[in-house]
């Protein structure tokens, strides 16, 4: 394919680098909340699209917004004041081809069952206000949407999509940190709440991880166990560290915590948006699970876009597919960088420009590695609605 471009770069890796910083937001955090949303909201409006009429109509749920509620929690209790309001806003096809579709109404539950599944503290019906604001789509868009070119949609924006690989040690580590908190940590102490966020820094051998977690008050008799159960926490990650970095890690939890004034990190519901910290689509992680300043990045919300067009979304999701496999099916890769640049209006599969960067190991040559890394790119491009069918089962994540 012409548009594809593979080149050595002149870079160095993020591992010979003094300084790397690499962040998380867990699955608590307000904006990893608006993430999570959006995303359940328009994989519910696919299904139900398919399920109705055959195919997936245009939709975007990318604008979903979190305003903190206020809260008073405590030992042994706490109740929520004011609940937390989420406006669900963007664009759903409500009247297609004769037949009505309550996109609203499906749009709702899906919001509601994802904070159920997802929250173990935080009631969607008492706690949370839910303000649906879906429009319809704009005619041009809606056009562009339903027009193909052979299999492919066509791109339903100029934008561009980045991916890299492989992960550093630090990047693994932050992103299996707060992952295993939630799911192991979490399920035997009840008092861990889900608003886990996690930030990495590397200097030279040693990382240092500053976690800010929420405690759950209703779960915790006295500050004695809050303490308790934060050393707990903090011995955890020390322990699960070692899988992920064979460097010195050093880690610390709840950095703002005053003991003798009796300020710590408490909560009612596991969640910061419950008391002042509002949350969007699009503030948090990257697609990869990260945020990592030291890497290219787009600044796309991936999370909400329709999976059918919306190449601030597809192709997010396919560089760092490529990425991988190149990493995976070409021996020699120390570092790849994939970009991605669509043009509005033309196939998804056919991108004005995919380029493909790669540091080498030392003693590989890159002119050797240029047609299996194609191969890669090709064989993507040729199944990028396979990209599409991920997206609608939940095989891949956008935040």
């Amino acid at each position: 394919m012409k548009n594809i471009f593979v080149e050595q770069l002149i870079h160095t890796p993020i591992e010979h680098q003094v300084v790397e910083i690499v962040e998380r937001k867990g699955i608590g955090h307000p904006d990893s909340l608006a993430d999570g949303m959006a995303e359940a909201m328009s994989r519910a409006l696919s299904k139900e699209y398919l399920k109705r009429v055959g195919v997936i109509l245009h939709h975007n749920t990318d604008e979903t917004q979190i305003v903190a509620g206020r809260a008073n929690p405590e030992f042994g209790g706490g109740e929520v004041i004011q609940p937390i309001y989420v406006l669900l806003v963007g664009r759903a096809t409500k009247f297609f081809d004769g037949i009505h579709i309550p996109a609203d109404k499906i749009a709702l539950k899906a919001a509601k069952d994802y904070i159920k599944q997802a929250m173990a503290n935080l009631d969607p019906e008492s706690e949370m206000i839910f303000d649906v604001r879906l429009g319809e789509g704009s005619t041009d868009l809606k056009d562009v949407f339903q027009r193909r070119s052979g299999k492919a949609a066509l791109a339903n924006d100029t934008s561009f999509g980045i991916g890299f690989a492989p992960l550093s040690d630090t990047e693994r580590l932050v992103y299996n940190v707060e992952r295993r908190i939630y799911n192991e940590f979490r399920k035997k102490e009840k008092a861990v709440g889900e608003d886990i966020k996690v930030m990495g820094l590397r200097e030279n051998d040693r990382i240092t991880l500053t976690i800010a977690c929420a405690f759950v008050g209703r779960h915790l008799s006295d500050i004695k166990e809050y303490v308790t159960v934060k050393e707990d926490l903090t011995s955890f990650v020390k322990e699960l560290a070692s899988e992920y970095t064979e460097k010195n890690v050093d880690v610390y939890v709840n950095t703002a915590d005053d003991y003798d004034r009796g300020c710590v990190y408490l909560t009612v519901t596991g969640t910061s948006a419950e008391n002042g910290d509002d949350g969007s689509v699009g503030r948090g992680n990257r697609c990869n699970g990260i945020i990592t300043p030291g890497r290219p990045m787009s600044m796309e919300a991936t999370s909400g876009k329709n999976p059918i067009n919306h190449v601030g979304k597809i192709y997010n999701i396919l560089a760092n597919l490529i990425a991988r496999d190149c990493v995976e099916a070409v021996e020699g890769i120390q570092e790849v960088y994939v970009r991605i640049l669509s043009q509005i209006g033309k196939p998804i599969d056919e991108p004005k420009a995919l380029s493909i960067q790669i540091i080498p190991k030392k003693g590989f040559d890159i002119e050797k590695m240029e047609p299996k890394v194609r191969t890669v790119a090709e064989e993507w491009l040729e199944d990028i609605n396979k990209v599409t069918e991920m997206v609608i089962n939940g095989e891949v994540s956008t935040f």
